[in-house]
């Protein structure tokens, strides 16, 4: 259904695996299917996820001097050159690029209106990064700076009222808008058979966790209660995901003696079959914003448990409704949930629960918000 010619520009820092990154290529995808004109503009064009970006996105290369997502100041200069050629209706950014997107802006001196998103719960990134200056700045350039964008976006309640909180922005000049998570592309990959040994049927229940091996995650408090339950229960814990904790990781499977019940497969273009195939799907973070791996995970049938973080947990399983919430970094009662859902096989998501996170739907409240700026142009 076309009903626009307008055009957006979506900044990422790269193309490298993440949820958020993913989230943003569905979107762009969704955006496109309305008739918009979509760029997808990268500070530097690298990473695995380029096979996800949909065909007739335009994809822009800033081409940074460096590639990392802290070093986007470097493509400043690229991006006002952009700004001022290209002159989109919508920037639309999150992660590291919300700033560097409101001072290009500035500086380009066009009607370009900037959407940023805010996907993680801010006061707790800051922590988890004490010793980087970056972060701990955050705060003070988001109370600086974010009310010269035209629109702010949370991705959930609860990251919303974070960033009201630690930055003093009126909470009615942030909108919520979930994740576009549950789409064609989900509906197709979730249905590839799977070729793994652990899901044999001769095999145990295999207990799947995915993400950054990264602090956020706290997979030491996972693997802590998947040892508990490996001495009560045969069962098998898969981690899709790469990054920095991994040898940590490693190392703590070694002292806990699960080793040879724990496969850390690294990033995996599709986790939909290991998802739709797993007896159990586990979120342990210590904080997120919009976890997209519970809604995938819920869609696909898989019950779940998550830690009850500052972020999109209990928004998405409805206060319990729809999947166990255990305290954050308390690897007893996440084993107690474990063992609970391991037995009671009678346990299903339901429809209900991913509902409000299907693409569709998602990108008819962006079309709103932009439609209604574009109008205000």
């Amino acid at each position: 259904m076309k009903v626009s010619t307008r055009h957006l520009a979506i900044l990422l820092p790269t193309l490298c695996g993440g949820g958020a990154e993913r989230t943003m290529l569905k979107l762009a995808g969704g955006i496109l299917s309305r008739g918009y004109q979509v760029d997808l503009v990268l500070v530097h064009n690298t990473g695995p996820l380029k096979s996800l970006v949909p065909k007739q996105v335009n994809i822009v290369d800033l081409k940074a001097p460096r590639a990392f997502t802290s070093r986007a100041l470097s493509s400043l200069p690229a991006l006002i050159a952009y700004l001022r050629r290209e002159r989109p209706d919508i920037l639309y950014t999150g992660l590291m690029t919300s700033l560097i997107a409101i001072w290009a802006k500035r500086l380009a001196h066009v009607p370009t209106r900037v959407v940023i998103s805010e996907r993680n719960t801010l006061s707790l990134e800051v922590k988890q990064f004490p010793r980087d200056i970056r972060f701990r700045l955050m705060p003070l350039f988001a109370r600086l700076f974010y009310p010269w964008a035209d629109r702010i976006v949370a991705v959930s309640q609860s990251v919303a009222d974070d960033l009201a909180n630690l930055t003093r922005i009126p909470p009615d000049k942030i909108k919520v808008i979930y994740n576009p998570v549950v789409s064609d592309e989900l509906r197709e990959k979730a249905q590839i058979q799977l070729d793994h040994p652990w899901f044999h049927s001769d095999q145990p229940p295999v207990v799947l966790a995915v993400g950054r091996l990264v602090p956020q995650k706290d997979y030491p408090t996972l693997l802590q209660a998947f040892a508990r339950v490996c001495r009560m229960h045969p069962v098998h814990l898969i981690i899709l995901g790469e990054g920095e904790e991994r040898e940590n990781l490693e190392r703590l499977a070694r002292e806990l003696g699960i080793q040879e019940n724990v496969c850390l497969p690294g990033f995996i273009d599709n986790p939909y079959p290991y998802m739709k195939n797993a007896a159990l799907f586990v979120l342990s973070s210590r904080f997120e914003g919009l976890p997209g791996v519970l809604i995938e995970a819920l869609y696909c049938g898989t019950p779940v448990i998550a830690t009850d973080c500052p972020g999109g947990s209990r928004e998405i399983l409805a206060d319990g409704k729809f999947g166990q919430l255990v305290p954050v970094g308390d690897p007893d009662s996440l084993a107690d949930a474990i063992l609970s859902a391991l037995e009671d096989k009678s346990i299903h998501p339901r429809e209900e629960g991913w509902k409000p996170f299907e693409l569709e739907n998602i990108v008819g409240h962006y079309i709103i918000l932009f439609d209604a700026l574009y109008a205000h142009a």
